[in-house]
């Protein structure tokens, strides 16, 4: 059910997936009111379950993960216990920065994230094969990055 948001809510949204970071003074100001308004406003988008979370976007190469690669899965079965087990697992290696069951031939893309391709090789030799009913699994390496998440678009 979509949640009803007026401009200033948008305005506040925006701004806060821009730079998390603003000062409730910073943030108050760009949405043009005081610094409580302001403040309960943010608590209540909170509290809807609209803001999740704050955080920092990282540099995955100055961190040293040259490779992305995007992993389709199918898995041996579509039984839940599998299933689960597998996302279980898969939870638990860092190098995978996303997971989504999806529809469609395969069961799972997987994003991952290795310093080079012996380090990924050695990733999907010790780890991704071994995950819990694999069958097949397909690997697509980024060559480019177009577009990276900002931030979610804001219904009108």
């Amino acid at each position: 059910m979509p949640i009803d948001l007026d401009a200033t809510d948008r305005l506040l949204l925006n701004a806060l997936q821009g730079d998390a970071r603003l000062t409730s003074s910073e943030l108050a100001e760009r949405v043009h009111l005081s610094q409580s308004p302001c403040w309960r406003r943010v608590k209540r988008l909170e509290d809807m379950g609209l803001i999740s979370g704050y955080s920092a976007r990282l540099d995955r190469r100055a961190l040293g993960w040259g490779v992305m690669a995007f992993a389709t899965i199918t898995i041996d079965s579509q039984d839940e216990a599998l299933s689960l087990a597998f996302e279980a697992t898969v939870r638990d290696i860092p190098e995978v920065v996303m997971c989504h069951g999806v529809s469609g031939p395969e069961d799972f893309v997987l994003v991952i994230v290795a310093q080079d391709l012996d380090a990924y090789s050695a990733l999907m030799q010790h780890k991704l094969r071994r995950l819990p009913g694999v069958k097949h699994v397909r690997t697509s390496f980024s060559l480019q990055e177009v577009k990276a998440l900002q931030g979610m678009p804001l219904p009108a």
